[in-house]
């Protein structure tokens, strides 16, 4: 493995050797995401796209520029889950076998590029709301994407072949979203995990339980893995992962108390007192993930309030 490249957190492809690749995308904040290619002899696999066309095409072409490979070579696109940032460049990959989750399928269909688009269309005149959005969102062009629909679903596990190299799926979901997937390269020891690891940013529950989010971080501590290449953020080490877990811990133990204490929501956002976390970009998430875990707690299974949701966060940064 080439470390010198792979553990610098550069904006760029990133070879790991032995046929895998990392595209990153710094500083791993809103929409900033990460991708992986896997390569053997003239098949290959890529983990997810990017947030709009023009950022998934600059990366395909750096992508052709070191494999040979071109968007159209690609045989199969996994989606490691449904967000935007990790789909919405899924038709540059036009002869791909797309692969997910079956949740995750269901949640594509239902949130697609036009809403947020719509979204940001109004921004500018929804007051402070509108310019938390355009700060977080404003560098993404949502009129540019190039939307595909998963092709094959699976549920629970799925063993695939790219040439003659072992690539594992793992359905770890719900947790960050309703059907999570880690792709695991067991015989190169790298593990692709999407969005259940955010590295130096604060990771955003927007499904939960927290329970099968600290269980999947248990599922990449015990592999035998030297390359963990988060959803967002730099390169990782298991001590990452558990950092990951330190905080999922924290905030279900800090929104437990203030639930049983019959602290609002926002009471409870306001309350918290980040500490050692307050240095992570994006702490504002603690409203989705207290708003996650107080309807955990009463087993409510209604979903979020996003536009309520927004407001707090942006009430939280501002």
């Amino acid at each position: 493995m080439n470390s010198l490249n792979a553990w610098n957190y550069a904006r760029g492809l990133h070879d790991l050797g032995h046929g895998n690749w990392a595209w990153l995308q710094p500083d791993g904040g809103w929409g900033w995401s990460n991708a992986g290619l896997i390569v053997d002899g003239d098949q290959s696999l890529l983990v997810d796209t990017l947030f709009d066309a023009r950022l998934t095409a600059e990366m395909l072409s750096a992508m052709t520029d070191a494999t040979g490979l071109s968007g159209d070579d690609i045989g199969t696109l996994v989606n490691t889950h449904a967000n935007g940032d990790h789909t919405h460049g899924n038709g540059l990959c036009r002869h791909a076998e797309i692969i997910a989750s079956e949740a995750s399928a269901k949640e594509m269909a239902e949130v697609d590029a036009a809403a947020l688009k719509t979204m940001m269309d109004a921004a500018p005149g929804l007051g402070p709301s509108g310019k938390y959005l355009l700060d977080i969102f404003g560098d993404f062009d949502f009129g540019n994407v190039a939307e595909r629909a998963p092709t094959r679903t699976f549920s629970g596990d799925l063993s695939l072949k790219v040439g003659n190299k072992s690539v594992s799926l793992i359905e770890v979901g719900p947790a960050h979203t309703a059907g999570d997937v880690l792709v695991h390269v067991p015989d190169d020891r790298i593990v692709y995990t999407g969005d259940i690891l955010f590295i130096d940013g604060t990771p955003i529950m927007w499904a939960g339980p927290v329970s099968n989010w600290i269980a999947a971080c248990d599922r990449i501590i015990a592999m035998d893995v030297e390359a963990i290449v988060p959803g967002h953020g730099p390169i990782a080490s298991k001590d990452d992962v558990r950092k990951v877990q330190d905080y999922l811990r924290f905030i279900d133990r800090e929104a437990r108390e203030r639930f049983e204490a019959g602290l609002s929501v926002r009471d409870a956002a306001h309350d918290i007192a980040l500490g050692d976390y307050e240095s992570w970009i994006d702490s504002e998430r603690i409203a989705v993930n207290v708003d996650t875990l107080y309807r955990e707690y009463r087993g409510d299974k209604s979903a979020p309030n996003i536009v309520g949701l927004f407001s707090l966060m942006a009430e939280l940064r501002h």
